[in-house]
């Protein structure tokens, strides 16, 4: 069997990497502060808005990725302010793919930070509070480096969610070559083509890679179990 990782292969890996990394970063700018608020408020919101992060994860992709579609789309709100700025529709683009990744990955961000941010309790917060530090400073130099777990979790699991979306992928972006194909889509379009050989590649290692992720996450969860007493 001829090594099938031909050009076509390599740049949805690549594509997929992108992707993946990309949202990774995004995700955990913007969950850290919203994990640290859902673990410390007592506001009436918090229900709602710990719901509709959640979302997601029982949401259909496909109906995530239709609203997503609809609302990027020439007549969506969205796709009106793109292209009232100049920047055209986002759907079928990387920039509309890298936007549904991480609102169809958010749980995945939130949830590990905002489960070690409760998991600390209030006493190293007021510990830094009777230093007189400020409450920006006790956050970055006493409670995230605390979370640490949670947020090496929360960057594997986003991480690794991207790289195996397929269905919000393909209603929001499509399988266009270069643009928007990524692994997930390159295996289906392998498996319709009935190029069972190439099919077999690209989702063996998707596997080997999800196996990986969940042995790294495996042995950091003990590595902490041996640390924190």
């Amino acid at each position: 069997m001829d090594f099938p990782l031909n050009r076509e292969a390599l740049d949805a890996i690549c594509l997929t990497l992108k992707l993946a990394a990309s949202a990774t970063v995004i995700l955990l700018i913007l969950a850290t502060p919203l994990a640290w608020w859902l673990s410390q408020t007592q506001s009436k919101w918090r229900v709602p808005i710990g719901a509709l992060v959640t979302l997601p994860l029982v949401l259909p992709p496909s109906v995530l990725g239709f609203y997503l579609l609809v609302a990027m789309g020439p007549h969506g709100p969205l796709g009106q302010i793109t292209q009232a700025l100049g920047w055209g529709v986002l759907s079928f683009t990387f920039t509309g793919l890298l936007m549904g990744s991480v609102i169809f990955s958010l749980p995945f961000s939130v949830q590990p930070m905002q489960n070690a941010f409760e998991s600390l309790g209030a006493r190293p917060m007021e510990v830094a509070f009777t230093l007189r530090a400020r409450p920006v400073d006790a956050f970055f130099s006493v409670a995230l480096p605390l979370a640490r777990p949670g947020l090496v979790t929360a960057a594997i699991m986003s991480f690794s969610h991207t790289v195996g979306e397929f269905g919000l992928v393909l209603m929001i972006g499509g399988n266009i070559p270069g643009k928007t194909r990524v692994v997930s889509t390159q295996i289906y379009g392998h498996v319709e083509a009935m190029e069972y050989a190439q099919a077999h590649w690209l989702a063996g290692g998707m596997l080997i890679f999800s196996f990986a992720a969940l042995l790294v996450l495996s042995m950091t969860g003990r590595r902490v179990g041996r640390v924190l007493p």
